[in-house]
């Protein structure tokens, strides 16, 4: 009995990974309605508003200004062309500095000084944080970053790196109830995703991070040298 119990847990594993590779597939091809991002954040703000709906508008890439594309990658994934999902060196680098940063902020609070203020790194690629958006949540435990892993290796299986930036783009989280490169274009800044200048797209990419946060704290120190340093990376970020 115990093992057929295993075997049948086994097999809706299989199942269930089979099924993701075919919503995998058709988002390929396909524009998503919604995400499963998306979807929690609705239910969270309709608890307030009932009302409330999502400001989402799906722009294809041609849409999209390369400024946005080049800051979005120089900001989140500078080898988005070269690794195949996932950037070891960069999750090795995020490790590391947390780690540095955790150890920093128990010897301050020893002495009975102010933790420093350096925000924590995250080692996730763009395909990563699409399968996060597309699938999951934004809760953190292995073993969701184990199944956000495998739909990563699915994503990077059958869609180019255009239509994986594409899909990144449409459906990032750009504040509350904000998502995809349209919608932030006019909440921000009343144009479109495709008129984005240099410094908006800039300012937008420095966003990411931390979108709800810095809808409300437009004036950010931090979010201003962000900026400015995004600027100075953009050129070199190669896209597709």
């Amino acid at each position: 009995m115990a093992m057929r119990l295993v075997l049948a847990a086994v097999a809706l594993v299989l199942l269930y990974q089979v099924w993701l590779f075919g919503w995998v597939l058709w988002y390929a091809y396909v524009p998503p309605g919604s995400t499963s991002v998306m979807r929690s954040e609705l239910s969270r703000l309709q608890e307030r508003d009932p009302h409330r709906r999502l400001n989402y508008q799906w722009v294809d890439y041609g849409r999209i200004s390369n400024n946005l594309k080049r800051a979005a990658v120089a900001a989140e994934d500078a080898n988005f062309l070269e690794h195949g999902g996932i950037d070891w060196n960069a999750v090795e680098k995020a490790y590391d500095h947390n780690r540095q940063l955790a150890e920093a902020a128990e010897r301050a609070l020893a002495r009975g000084r102010k933790p420093p203020t350096r925000p924590m790194r995250g080692g996730s690629t763009i395909t990563q944080q699409v399968a996060k958006n597309l699938f999951l949540s934004n809760s953190r435990n292995y073993l969701r970053k184990g199944q956000e892993v495998v739909i990563t290796y699915m994503i990077e299986l059958v869609m180019t790196k255009q239509r994986i930036l594409e899909l990144y783009l449409n459906i990032a989280e750009w504040g509350e109830g904000v998502f995809g490169a349209e919608a932030a274009a006019r909440h921000y800044f009343n144009t479109s995703a495709s008129n984005l200048s240099s410094y908006q797209a800039a300012r937008l990419a420095s966003m990411l991070p931390r979108p709800r946060f810095y809808d409300k704290n437009r004036g950010s120190a931090y979010l201003a040298s962000r900026t400015d340093r995004l600027l100075r990376w953009m050129p070199g970020a190669a896209i597709p």
